[in-house]
């Protein structure tokens, strides 16, 4: 029996995402899989995409997270604040378009070595509100799950377009399946308190460490949900 050090899934990424990979089964084969795919499926990043914002647009209650600044745009006309406004042209869509587009590129190229890894547990925190970022978005998990849910769906979709042998296209879909959960994994370690003891700055981490007043050495950090273990899988906004 392998033993885990529980404490280091939640300060170690690259110890969380080899435990996680390892439990699902996500190997050698399936990065494989994943980069001999790479130039049958980048053409139909920009579909996904589109469609990922089309979905988005169709709710104001996702389509408003649109509305808010996203770190490390420059406006070149301002932003757009007002949701009713923003149309799927605009410069900040457009900009959040090519971030999803990059996104899909290293996912489809990049070893998955420590800096790779460490880009997805980034992907995850910039969607939480948290103290190192510029932008104060901070997304609902409740919208992560449903459009990873349909994402799931638009992949799917496009892998079968393929037309690849049955025993490649079972292959394609489950190495991007399991990756998508890892990468849901790194979402919910910043919605969930689970392992808070151990990160500094929180009240559970002052408690377990003996502090006369946790609350009064609080620091903001990202929100959590407790108890939510939802569908898992995943895109941006």
């Amino acid at each position: 029996m392998e033993h885990i050090e529980r404490e280091t899934l939640y300060t170690d990424p690259v110890y969380r995402f080899q435990f996680v990979a390892k439990f699902m089964g996500f190997g050698d084969e399936d990065v494989d899989v994943i980069k001999g795919a790479a130039e049958l499926v980048k053409p139909l990043v920009p579909v996904v995409v589109d469609a990922v914002y089309s979905k988005l647009h169709q709710f104001d209650i996702t389509w408003a997270i649109m509305a808010k600044r996203h770190e490390g745009f420059v406006p070149k006309t301002g932003v757009v604040e007002n949701a009713a406004e923003l149309t799927e042209n605009a410069d900040q869509i457009k900009f959040r378009k090519d971030m999803l587009s990059k996104y899909f590129d290293k996912l489809l190229t990049n070893p998955y070595d420590e800096r790779m890894i460490k880009y997805l547990e980034y992907v995850a925190r910039i969607h939480t509100d948290t103290p190192t970022k510029k932008s104060k978005i901070n997304v609902d998990l409740i919208h992560i799950n449903a459009l990873l849910g349909y994402v799931e769906q638009v992949l799917i979709g496009g892998i079968k377009s393929l037309n690849l042998d049955r025993d490649t296209e079972y292959k394609a879909i489950a190495a991007f399946g399991k990756l998508l959960w890892i990468q849901m994994d790194f979402f919910l370690k910043f919605y969930c308190r689970d392992g808070y003891e151990f990160v500094e700055g929180t009240p559970e981490h002052a408690a377990a460490h003996g502090a006369a007043n946790p609350a009064a050495t609080t620091t903001t950090v990202a929100i959590a949900q407790p108890g939510i273990f939802t569908r898992l899988w995943r895109f941006f906004f």
